[in-house]
């Protein structure tokens, strides 16, 4: 073979090695096509999981060289502008141009309590030309999905359209622990105010928790350790001495009420052996005797159901997932939650009063919580 041919064999060998690579950026002629996604996640509210993408990177709703199919001006709207229980957003595309993202609001829904919360969905479109005639087939500018008007660049109009949908993650930090569902459902138009040529739904199902917000909240004590009057009382016809208090209390579990138990652990601190009745009250004069002692008892009031609290022994409280329910702002927290009220009764049994020291008595104990680490 000359040195000629030669040449010709290797120019041919590299348009054939060249030549696809060119025409491969070309997007595939792509049709629109109804679709369903199931976005199924769980996490902690300590660990986020990050921006949730649906259509990341960009889906193509349509592409064709054929101008009349008109996919140079697909866009997205809502079913309602206003209603965002399956997402809100224009009804109508918008015949003027805009750039940049926009929001769609989407509302969640908490099973166990029925709590409502929205969330933002962001999104955008952008167009897709025939040629690379202004140096790639997807032009630069990014518009909301709505926009119904197609691009124009160096003479020719677009020909395709795709889009981005995805979940900030501090849009996600508005949900609380619980099990949350929620719905979008977006129309395709290929014309302004024309029929939809495509459907596409997302649905999902997100279960939270948040175990470092795991909480024993008194709501009368906001943000301060309770202090607790006893409010006993003197019977001057039996002659005796006794009295009962009850504190409002709720428990909050970081599962969104849904624990399969709360262990909950009551014990006195006050430094002494309590007596007989395992929780005590101690004359402030600093005597240990019997006379200077005033025993009580502590019963937790669970779904209407008394429990007999013994001094450092857990009780579990079971029927978490069916209990009444209370909303709350927590200490520390930015969106209320919903705990179980638990209210905690504290009981001095009568005593003679000759068997008292007159004066004040004293005492401290601790609640604990104790949530299982099996998510329900």
């Amino acid at each position: 073979m000359n040195r000629r041919g030669v040449w010709v064999v290797m120019l041919l060998m590299a348009l054939l090695v060249v030549m696809p690579k060119a025409w491969g950026q070309r997007p595939p002629e792509t049709h629109p096509v109804s679709a369903t996604q199931n976005i199924v996640m769980s996490w902690d509210r300590s660990a986020m999981p990050g921006d949730i993408d649906l259509w990341v990177p960009e889906v193509v709703l349509g592409y064709s060289a054929d101008k009349s199919l008109k996919y140079g001006q697909l866009h997205l709207t809502c079913a309602a502008s206003t209603d965002p229980r399956m997402g809100a957003c224009p009804v109508t595309g918008v015949a003027t141009s805009a750039t940049g993202s926009a929001m769609i609001e989407v509302q969640a829904t908490e099973r166990r309590s029925g709590l409502r919360t929205n969330f933002s969905v962001k999104g955008w479109i952008n167009r897709g030309m025939e040629t690379r005639i202004c140096g790639s087939y997807w032009l630069d500018p990014i518009r909301p999905p709505w926009i119904a008007a197609k691009d124009d660049c160096g003479g020719e109009s677009s020909v395709g359209t795709r889009a981005a949908l995805l979940i900030p993650v501090e849009e996600m930090s508005r949900l609380v622990a619980g099990h949350w569902d929620a719905e979008l459902v977006l129309a395709l138009h290929d014309e302004l105010a024309g029929p939809a040529v495509a459907t596409y739904r997302f649905t999902f199902d997100l279960t939270i928790t948040d175990r470092n917000a795991v909480s024993i909240y008194f709501p009368a004590f906001h943000h301060v350790t309770p202090l607790v009057q006893l409010n006993s009382d003197y019977d001057p016809i039996r002659q005796t001495v006794g009295g009962r208090t009850s504190l409002e209390m709720c428990l909050y579990d970081g599962l969104g009420s849904q624990a399969q138990y709360l262990g909950v652990t009551v014990r006195d601190r006050s430094g002494k052996p309590p007596g007989p009745g395992g929780y005590s009250l101690w004359h402030t004069d600093g005597g240990s005797d019997d006379t200077r002692r005033l025993d009580y008892t502590v019963t937790l009031d669970h779904n209407g159901a008394p429990v007999s609290m013994p001094n450092g022994v857990e009780q579990q409280l079971h029927g978490i997932d069916t209990a009444q329910l209370r909303l709350v702002l927590l200490p520390g927290m930015s969106q209320p939650v919903f705990c179980v009220p638990t209210p905690i009764t504290f009981d001095i049994p009568r005593v003679p009063i000759s068997t008292q020291q007159a004066g004040t008595y004293f005492g401290e104990l601790q609640v604990e919580l104790r949530v299982p680490t099996v998510t329900p």
